[in-house]
């Protein structure tokens, strides 16, 4: 892989943002962004296990997910206050997906105002996730391909970006939003996956109240390298191709995968393994 780091700042306009990385689709880090925030010592583990201690939370690990189940089905589950000292006291690859905060912990967004960046945010939907020291989530990019900013809490965290013209170098899988399983993204094995080697993109390290720019449609691969957690802030697409690409990706793509998956099993996941390991094998001949 090819990887190059983005541009990083303290603090930034609305105009300047909008101009050089909105407009452009431009990763941009944004150092200490949440320190500005009023409650900004709410937001850590001690006050989250104060408030949410006691709910129910659905648990992921690294592994894909099994073909023969859904794949939103949890490895486990476990109090969020049990989860948080797992975590912080012990090496652990379990994390916590698409938790809604307007629902579950209304109390973390008191005296939390919006940034003014010119971002048209989702606001029923902020959300955290949290990962433990050994936690990573696949190579993705949302399937709604909305603009986000990825504020990140506690430990330290490694992002790679990559932009959609990469995808056949990143062996991306078929009617899905995330590549072939085996590919390791922390040490890549270029003679199994020679396409990879040539997928340039950006690493990016986060530390507390990071703010991060993604822009839609963004491959990004996130390991958490201490235990940590991130809360994203989604602006849904406004222009018309985009929107209609994000409708085909959320109700014909989607459903579409689903229905095979739920049909062949393992033997859909199979095939469109080896389907996106032969196109990337065609885009990297086309390449040389």
């Amino acid at each position: 892989m090819i990887l190059e780091s983005v541009d990083v700042v303290t603090d930034i306009s609305k105009e300047d943002f909008q101009k050089n990385y909105f407009k452009m689709h431009k990763p941009l880090l944004i150092k200490n962004f949440a320190s500005r925030w009023d409650a900004f010592d709410q937001w850590n583990f001690d006050f989250i296990r104060e408030k949410a201690g006691e709910q129910e939370v659905p648990l992921y690990d690294n592994k894909p997910a099994d073909a023969n189940k859904s794949t939103d089905a949890p490895v486990t589950k476990m109090k969020m206050k049990d989860y948080i000292d797992t975590i912080k006291n012990n090496p652990s690859d379990l994390r916590i997906f698409f938790y809604i905060i307007t629902d579950r912990l209304p109390e973390l967004l008191k005296n939390f105002t919006y940034p003014d960046l010119g971002m048209k945010f989702f606001k029923r939907l902020p959300t955290l996730f949290f990962g433990g020291s050994e936690a990573h989530v696949l190579m993705h990019y949302d399937v709604d391909l909305g603009d986000f900013l990825h504020i990140h809490f506690e430990g330290k965290k490694r992002i790679l970006l990559f932009d959609q013209k990469q995808s056949a170098f990143l062996y991306k899988v078929p009617l899905s939003v995330h590549t072939i399983y085996d590919v390791d993204y922390e040490n890549p094995d270029y003679e199994k996956f020679p396409a990879l080697k040539h997928a340039k993109g950006f690493e990016i390290f986060m530390e507390h109240g990071d703010a991060l720019f993604i822009p839609g449609a963004f491959w990004h691969f996130n390991r958490y390298l201490e235990p940590g957690f991130s809360m994203s802030l989604r602006a849904l697409p406004n222009k018309p191709n985009v929107f209609a690409s994000m409708l085909y990706h959320v109700f014909i793509m989607r459903y579409t995968d689903k229905l095979m998956r739920k049909i062949f099993k393992a033997k859909w996941v199979d095939y469109k393994q080896k389907w996106a390991y032969k196109k990337s094998s065609k885009a990297l001949a086309r390449h040389s």
